[in-house]
């Protein structure tokens, strides 16, 4: 399995090349400390996620790491497991680092690292208020109540444990187990006493109401003057997680609305809001809402697009820019309730769900927002591009794609031709090498195209996927062949001779401005001649 946010794998070489390994180690403890935890397998080679054949480890070196690793790092708990064989014959150990939730881990030198995905990120000063707040709401669904097992309804218990058993992602093991189990296991309960969490999904009102601070929910219409029209909140607590999430999509009239598309003899509807993105969105600012700040998950619906506020900002490390790539949870037990009963995608899986779904619909993604105790995603109900929807349909009918594939060929038929720049902004990659794993496959189904090389890549539908699906995609000069945007330069140039380049980008909209750039470029001194410099330059033709 590979690293991720609770897994690290190091070489036996750190524990054996002296200092500089241990403090690796340490960084990687402190770490997963103020994270949510996590296993360092000591032993295991990165490149093959195996020990090197027949490797020993002495008990002696195991003994000595947990010893070195306490002196090296603060606040920070940790048990070595037993020595472990592995079939190639290698020796290998573990480390388990339980989370700091009531203290900032650190170095013995002072830093303080979060593990962010399969990184550990350091911490900077100015981070440290908002990692405190995140530690205190890790610690809030574990903190005890008042209440006992005794004051909870019988019956919202064993609804809890046969929604459970009823569920296809619980392991066997678990659906076997009798109702308490199946509470200590979610930790509703400690011992005798009901957690935080406990009664956000078992009390009734008054034991949710006493609790700082349960979920509450307001949903707002607006009409085209931003004029409030209707109002439904959801302060009074009767309702837990599961059954408020129902009980706002049956309220939520407003955003069953659909777009109606002529299709042939029939007649297509596209909803403004796809169904699944409007669950995942709820989820995910129930599943991320700050329990310790007071404030209402705001649900706004406009016109034209739909708002979505929850108390809290991004978890740290987490930011608009690289939300489809990093994964952190900030209620984990919350989260693993909600994945359990399958009212949502699987760890880290949400955003990427959004964009596939938006993308082939022609819709946007999702514009994210985040302040330090608000969280806002604003989703678009407009169609980006009608004319593209016979030909996403035909791809979905004919093709099977991963959903890396889905969300590249929506970002790609929503523009007809896109650089590889563009494509990796909106896929949130930072090398080609990522961008390629996207690419890759469509270009081998010869669903796409492509034309240039590196930076200069541009990828583009290809023209008989476009003749197959039979839709009405207007006619652009995006895709123009390089021979004929040199004869499109020529023939405006014999007519408005002494141009800039801007006056011929005017001339010719349609172009995209880094192809005509470049050819005109490279016309130079050949069919054209240019005087002047930089910005004021003018061209003629030879």
């Amino acid at each position: 399995m590979a690293e991720n946010q609770k897994r690290d794998y190091k070489s036996i070489r750190k524990i054996r090349t002296g200092d500089k390994g241990f403090k690796d180690l340490a960084t990687s403890c402190v770490a997963f400390a103020n994270a949510q935890g996590g296993i360092l397998y000591i032993g295991i080679e990165d490149n093959s996620l195996t020990p090197l054949e027949n490797q020993t480890i002495s008990q002696d070196e195991v003994n000595d790491t947990i010893t070195r690793l306490h002196s090296l790092c603060f606040n920070v708990s940790l048990t070595a497991s037993e020595l472990i064989q592995h079939e190639n014959g290698g020796q290998y150990f573990k480390i388990m680092v339980a989370p700091s939730l009531k203290s900032i881990a650190t170095t013995s030198d002072g830093k303080i690292y979060l593990r962010i995905s399969d990184k550990c990120e350091p911490v900077r000063n100015e981070d440290l208020q908002r990692l405190s707040i995140e530690k205190g709401a890790y610690q809030w669904e574990l903190l005890a109540t008042k209440y006992s097992l005794a004051d909870i309804p019988v019956e919202n218990v064993k609804k809890f444990a046969n929604d459970i058993r009823e569920s296809d992602r619980v392991r066997q093991h678990v659906k076997q187990m009798s109702d308490l189990e199946i509470l200590e296991h979610y930790n509703l309960i400690d011992g005798e006493v009901v957690t935080n969490l406990g009664v956000l999904w078992l009390g009734n009102a008054k034991q949710r109401s006493r609790i700082s601070f349960p979920i509450t929910v307001q949903y707002i219409v607006y009409n085209h003057l931003e004029q409030k029209v209707r109002k439904v909140d959801w302060h009074d607590n009767v309702l837990n997680p599961k059954e408020l999430l129902l009980d706002i999509e049956r309220e939520a009239t407003e955003l069953s609305y659909s777009h109606e598309f002529p299709d042939g003899l029939f007649r297509k509807q596209i909803r403004h809001y796809h169904p699944k993105v409007l669950r995942e969105l709820l989820l995910n600012a129930f599943a991320h809402k700050s329990f310790t700040i007071s404030s209402d998950i705001m649900i706004c619906v406009y016109p034209d697009r739909l708002e979505i506020s929850n108390p809290g900002g991004l978890p740290l490390g987490v930011t608009k820019d690289n939300i489809l790539h990093q994964r952190h949870r900030r209620n984990p037990y919350f989260i693993t309730i909600m994945s359990d009963l399958k009212l949502m995608e699987g760890e880290g899986s949400g955003y990427d769900l959004i964009y596939e779904l938006n993308g082939m619909e022609a819709k946007r993604p999702p514009f994210i927002e985040s302040s330090f105790n608000e969280t806002k995603v604003t989703l678009y109900s407009d169609i980006q591009n009608t004319d593209v929807l016979p030909l996403l349909d035909y791809t979905l009918n004919n093709y099977k794609l991963s959903q890396k594939g889905y969300i590249a060929f929506g970002a790609i038929a929503a523009e007809t031709k896109i650089q590889a720049t563009k494509l990796s902004s909106y896929l949130q990659l930072s090398d080609d090498e990522r961008l390629r794993s996207y690419v890759e496959p469509l270009l081998r189904d010869g669903i796409i195209n492509k034309k240039g090389t590196k930076k200069g890549t541009t990828y583009y539908i290809n023209p008989k996927l476009i003749a197959n699906s039979k839709a009405n995609i207007k006619t652009s000069l995006k895709t123009i062949e390089p021979y004929a945007l040199k004869a499109l330069i020529m023939e405006d140039l014999k007519y408005h001779p002494q141009s800039l380049l801007s006056e011929i980008a005017e001339r010719l909209p349609d172009v995209e401005k880094a192809d005509l750039t470049s050819m005109v470029y490279s016309m130079v001194d050949n069919e054209i001649i240019g005087e002047g410099s930089k910005k004021l330059r003018k061209y003629s033709l030879k």
